[in-house]
């Protein structure tokens, strides 16, 4: 079984930095990470969203626990 975590993050200058901390922290428990935002050309996009495979159904919860912490972030899971 696998977890894929759906990270949203509202106003990406200040809140990416703190979720990329956490990321790294779990790093090799992540399996494979991908970054979308909406692209706007010669402005850094306001949202963004972030999906994380995570195999191991512990760390999953772990991550998301720390991730919960943070102001203007969304979290939503798939498992497979």
């Amino acid at each position: 079984m696998t977890t894929i975590i759906g990270i949203g993050i509202e106003n990406r200058k200040e809140t990416a930095v703190k979720v990329q901390n956490i990321l790294t922290e779990y790093g090799c428990d992540i399996k494979t990470r991908l970054g979308l935002n909406d692209y706007k050309e010669n402005e850094c996009s306001y949202n963004g969203i972030i999906l994380v495979d995570v195999p191991n159904r512990k760390q999953a919860i772990e991550i998301e626990k720390h991730l919960n912490q943070i102001e203007n972030v969304t979290i939503k899971e798939i498992e497979f």
